[in-house]
């Protein structure tokens, strides 16, 4: 039978398993929550934040933790399943602590803090204990060397003002799904969101931005500089950085669309030109475009590419030249179960669906969500008068206008209340 260590580096929690007591999986470890204290000393550790299905983060005591081992957290099974909401006089251990710049007392050299252990007292108590630091400078051993110190050894820790990045909470959390990570980021400060987005490459940022709420959305691209932001909205697809540019005042947004590269800002400006709850509104301008003596081994290459969504990869879309929206003639869609039925070297243009019913841009919500309930698809295309291809709606665009305002807020279902240690 394992036994929980004494010392427990918090990082290294991050994305565990937890499990009830009969090996059910209760959900996955995001991180700790510690009561600051007055007087500066160790912190004691209160619990964990569990995310459980459905993206809603509870707070589970230290109390209700029985072990912690290789890859497993094990809890009593006696869980309160009411939201995680967190008090003033709490601090989150990841979210807070982590890439914090302290000052090493000793020799008064800068540090960056990149992991912190919690300890069980005699007590069975927990307590934030030792830091795994990184040297600034080599006024602190060599430049980039970790240490471990004891928490008394630094200074700043705590101070609200010091330097944060956020190179190792990313790396802690870097295995998380763009929506996943977004809920996290939900839950922090705005300076914190911005120290992260800052951190954060453009696509993943463009990716996690996706998935926020449109208020957060707005907060988080205004944290960047204008050149930032403009990069950062070509990395998103061109139906939701027009849904976010629709957001800001008219300034800003003429703005960052100048300083877009012309293609993509033309994509966005096409967009914001329809209205919203109407299939042009709606749709996305990139969708997979192939010509008609494109084979199938190439239609297949394509849509294996792993950044395209499952609705966007379900169907290519056959389309005389140009095939950059708007195309030439649009010719019928292939669906991916029939292309793989199909011999590698056969024209797409031979096992296209013609039949399909076209939608125009003007076509309204219901209309759009009647024709893709109707015959069961997962988008559907849309073309102007003269059949070219305009763009694509997908399903998921569609449930993102027919769910409530505050859908992405997993707190809906249930009161977001306090706590117990």
């Amino acid at each position: 039978m394992s036994v929980t260590p004494a010392r427990v580096y918090v990082a290294r929690l991050a994305g565990l398993p937890v499990f009830d007591p009969n090996g059910d999986q209760v959900g996955k470890v995001r991180d700790a929550v510690a009561a600051l204290r007055v007087d500066q000393r160790q912190p004691r550790v209160l619990g964990l934040v569990v995310e459980v299905p459905g993206l809603r983060r509870i707070f589970v005591p230290m109390t209700r933790v029985t072990r912690i081992d290789a890859g497993q957290v094990i809890t009593t099974g006696l869980v309160n399943m009411r939201r995680f909401q967190q008090r003033s006089s709490e601090i989150l251990v990841l979210g807070e602590l982590l890439d914090k710049t302290v000052t090493v007392i000793e020799t008064g050299a800068e540090a960056t803090v990149t992991d912190i252990a919690m300890e069980r007292r005699r007590t069975q108590d927990w307590q934030l204990a030792r830091l795994a630091v990184q040297a600034r400078s080599k006024r602190f051993g060599r430049k980039g060397q970790t240490t471990v110190l004891e928490w008394a050894e630094v200074r700043g820790l705590l101070d609200a003002e010091s330097g944060q990045g956020a190179t190792h909470l990313l790396a802690a959390l870097d295995t998380m799904r763009a929506a996943d990570l977004a809920n996290v980021i939900r839950e922090l400060s705005s300076k914190r969101r911005g120290e992260i987005a800052a951190a954060l490459d453009d696509e993943r940022l463009a990716d996690v931005l996706e998935e926020l709420p449109e208020d957060d959305q707005v907060e988080i691209l205004g944290q960047l500089e204008s050149e930032r932001a403009a990069d950062v909205l070509e990395e998103m697809s061109p139906d939701d950085a027009a849904d976010l540019i629709a957001e800001l005042p008219i300034d800003t947004a003429e703005q960052l669309l100048r300083l877009m590269e012309p293609a993509e800002a033309d994509d966005v400006r096409r967009l914001l030109s329809y209205e919203e709850r109407t299939a042009g509104g709606l749709m996305t301008t990139d969708p997979v475009i192939l010509p008609p003596d494109a084979t199938v081994a190439e239609a297949l290459a394509v849509i294996r590419q792993a950044e395209l969504t499952p609705s966007l990869a379900a169907m290519v879309y056959v389309c005389r030249p140009p095939t950059e929206t708007p195309t030439g003639k649009f010719l019928g869609v292939g669906h991916f179960q029939r292309l793989l039925r199909e011999p590698p070297s056969a024209l797409v243009s031979g096992v296209i669906d013609n039949d399909i019913e076209a939608l125009r841009a003007d076509a309204s919500l219901e209309e759009v969500t009647r024709l893709l309930a109707h015959y069961n698809l997962v988008a559907s295309p849309v073309v102007d008068d003269d059949g070219h291809l305009l763009g694509v709606v997908s399903v998921d665009d569609v449930l993102d206008h027919l769910l409530p305002e505050n859908w992405r807020d997993r707190s809906t279902s249930s009161a977001a209340v306090g706590h117990g240690a």
